[in-house]
């Protein structure tokens, strides 16, 4: 998709105030509605800007589109980093900054920002006594595997009495449930906006995982690439495998081949009952920069002829 550089459909400096953005709409709105203009794609024009207006006029969406950068120019070809919003806070009970309650169709550009489904929150039949605020943090794997405390810096959008956007963060220390999975929320009481003279609604994090250097996650499983050495996959062996509970004596099969999975029942994400571990097994060659190993490969090449790509009929 085309990247689209709000602040230049406007005509505006990225760092404006709240009052010049609304200036510069009404301005650019008269001259492209589509019932008085005579600019030739004016019914364009105007859709766009309504949609720059849509995101630069609003705190959240704002702060949240000028994460991505100055560096990328409009038209561009351009996908959002993933997970490119996390450690922003937003105010609305289960909502993403992007729904909006009118019919406009907007961009492909916008949507892949905007206008993903909500989160889950919202306290229905209860009274309200403040809004509830979402958020959504990227987490190392080891909070779900052990659980515990974790401190967590959320960036929490602001206007000053200037209009100015601000960004200002709030540290949080949160009880990480054992076993969450990506996707899955934590309610935090209280944590989202006081109302004047009453009590205050809740703070909904969604939890997201970064990528770990032993294991990747497969729902409530994990898997783990094993490098075998090609006489231990040829002839079996039994190595020492790291698992999240430990390290542990694999038994490798005789004749494991690059891409066989082992299974470790258990020693996966806890839970009722616990994934597993699923091991991978991969093939690595040993270095031959020693004449001693070369001279054994070809004495290897010579005892058992093997033709890899026989299947290839060539």
């Amino acid at each position: 998709m085309d990247f689209k550089d709000y602040y230049k459909i406007m005509g505006v400096a990225r760092d404006a105030k709240e009052a010049e953005i609304k200036q510069a709409y009404r301005k650019l709105a008269r001259k492209y509605h589509p019932d008085v203009s005579k600019v030739k794609d004016a019914e364009a024009r105007f859709k766009e800007l309504g949609e720059a207006y849509e995101v630069l006029k609003n705190p959240e969406k704002r702060a949240a589109y000028d994460q991505l950068g100055s560096g990328h120019r409009a038209g561009e070809q351009w996908r959002p980093p993933p997970d490119w919003d996390a450690g922003f806070e937003f105010s609305g009970a289960g909502e993403r900054t992007g729904q909006h309650a009118d019919d406009r169709a907007y961009s492909e550009f916008f949507e892949s920002l905007f206008g993903r489904a909500g989160r889950a929150g919202g306290r229905s039949g209860e009274p309200r006594g403040g809004e509830d605020h979402h958020a959504k943090v990227l987490l190392d794997l080891d909070a779900t595997l052990a659980g515990g405390t974790r401190s967590i810096v959320l960036r929490v959008p602001e206007v000053d009495a200037e209009g100015r956007l601000l960004v200002k963060e709030r540290t949080l220390n949160v009880q990480i449930p054992k076993g969450i999975l990506p996707g899955q929320t934590i309610r935090l009481a209280g944590q989202g906006t006081r109302a004047p003279g009453g009590g205050a609604g809740d703070l909904y994090i969604e939890v997201e995982f970064q990528p770990h250097r032993l294991y990747q996650l497969d729902g409530r499983d994990l898997i783990l690439e094993l490098p075998l050495a090609p006489w231990e996959a040829v002839l079996g062996a039994t190595v020492t495998t790291p698992t999240p509970g430990g390290p542990i004596e694999l038994k490798i099969p005789p004749g494991s081949k690059a891409g066989a999975k082992l299974r470790v029942k258990g020693r996966g994400i806890p839970s009722s009952p616990p994934g597993d571990l699923y091991v991978l097994m991969q093939i690595a060659l040993p270095p031959t920069a020693d004449e001693k190993t070369r001279a054994a490969y070809r004495a290897l090449a010579a005892a058992a002829p093997f033709d890899p790509r026989a299947r290839l009929g060539v």
